[in-house]
């Protein structure tokens, strides 16, 4: 299927659960061999949308549809496993009475022999699992090793799809943001379309393609991890993507506004007139340390990042920043701090 081609369409789902709507008629289209993240806070619906893909949860309206058929809607459901869909759970539901090389080979048991034999070893060399584990019990391995054998065992029956439910959640920072890098990889080489749902916007963005943010069951913005960043489309994506602050500011003309730190040009939107009260988001990356700058702030709070540190800082009119400088840059609390801004974007929401 070609790459620019919706290999995952679904309309208008709802779904509900004990009575009480979770998904709120859903749209989602995903491109053949893209990687996806559902990324929001607990309760917004982003594992049952995971769990509604995968035939585990059924829909009240809309539809789902993958390569071209139906496999979900209120009035039928295709059983998970005639979908054609692979599944890396979050607590992994490796079998602990099998052996990693018999954990990989369940999924694909009705095979041919020597077929499976050759699929299980190519999946477990694939994610780097020696020929010296395969003999092993889940219990013997550590946890990122565990992990590895779930994604193996989700890869050997060659699914269409492959859904992660926070695989990495249980790991801890570093071996996490390793893994996430390492999977990516695997996934891009076998060219596999996945969709994995995550709380952790740090790890959406290093592994997704694009990024979906969900809140209350619905998704508010689908796109590039940068473009989430960088042109949030709501206060909400603004506040729950990155770290930034909001401080007041008044258009001028259809492409100025007036802030504390003097006029700045950029592109408005029409909605927009000359007088309107907005807020202008900011983000420590928008603010650098500059010692010549006429503006200045005094440092409320700094926390050190070991290259640098994050600065709260408290503008003339009150307003809170956030700061990065380098780690040499070493300014006491309650000390003025000189900043200038420097913007690429103007995201800008009515006060």
């Amino acid at each position: 299927m070609p790459d620019n081609k919706p290999i995952v369409i679904i309309k208008g789902i709802s779904a509900s659960h004990q009575g009480q709507r979770i998904l709120k008629s859903t749209d989602l289209n995903i491109n053949a061999h893209d990687i996806v993240c559902l990324l929001g806070p607990s309760g917004c619906g982003k594992t049952t949308l995971l769990r509604s893909i995968a035939g585990l949860h059924s829909v009240d309206n809309g539809s789902i549809e993958v390569d071209g058929k139906i496999i979900s809607t209120a009035q039928r459901s295709v059983q998970p496993e005639q979908r054609q869909i692979g599944m890396m759970f979050q607590d992994l539901a490796l079998f602990p009475h099998l052996t990693v090389f018999e954990n990989v080979a369940y999924g694909i048991r009705k095979q041919q022999k020597q077929q499976a034999r050759s699929r299980v070893q190519y999946v477990l060399d694939l994610v780097e699992i020696a020929s010296s584990q395969f003999i092993k019990y889940p219990h013997e391995l550590s946890g990122g090793q565990q992990q590895r054998v779930a994604l193996a065992r989700a890869l050997a029956p060659q699914p269409k799809i492959l859904l992660l439910d926070e695989p990495f959640s249980s790991l801890d920072l570093e071996l996490r943001e390793q893994l996430a890098t390492q999977v990516r990889q695997i996934l891009k080489q076998e060219q596999m379309t996945a969709i994995m749902v995550t709380h952790d916007q740090t790890e959406a963005f290093a592994f997704a393609d694009r990024v979906g943010v969900m809140k209350a069951g619905e998704i508010l913005q689908f796109d590039t991890p940068y473009n989430i960043y960088h042109q949030p489309c709501s206060r909400f994506v603004a506040d729950f993507v990155g770290l930034g602050n909001f401080i007041p500011a008044k258009i001028i003309s259809h492409n100025s506004i007036e802030t504390v730190f003097g006029e700045i040009q950029g592109t408005l939107s029409p909605e927009f007139n000359p007088g309107d009260k907005v807020d202008l988001l900011v983000r420590p990356d928008d603010i650098p340390h500059d010692d010549k700058s006429t503006v200045t702030a005094i440092v409320e709070s700094k926390r050190f990042l070991g290259a640098e540190f994050l600065y709260t800082l408290r503008l003339p009119n009150q307003y809170q920043v956030l700061c990065y400088a380098p780690s040499h840059h070493d300014h006491a609390i309650g000390k003025p701090l000189g900043i200038r801004l420097d913007l690429e974007h103007l995201v800008i929401f009515r006060r």
